[in-house]
């Protein structure tokens, strides 16, 4: 799964310690998930939404293009 976690941490200048603490996870769940290693859990991934005030569907991108995707 591709996400634009990194992006959105570097926008904010946080570092990956910095949003795990506000995530209340580790730095390395962080690294994972910014590096495709790990997807988050779903109240996680809501959590990243809510911090980064977007949906969920604007930072991660599963691949999957539906028939009414309009892509």
């Amino acid at each position: 799964m591709n996400n634009q976690l990194k992006v959105l941490r570097a926008m904010r200048n946080w570092s990956q310690a910095e949003l795990a603490q506000r995530l209340d996870v580790s730095r390395q769940a962080v690294n994972a998930i910014e590096t495709g290693k790990y997807d988050p859990s779903l109240p996680l991934a809501f959590k990243l939404a809510r911090l980064f005030g977007m949906p969920i569907e604007e930072i991660f991108d599963d691949g999957f293009k539906g028939e009414d995707d309009g892509r």
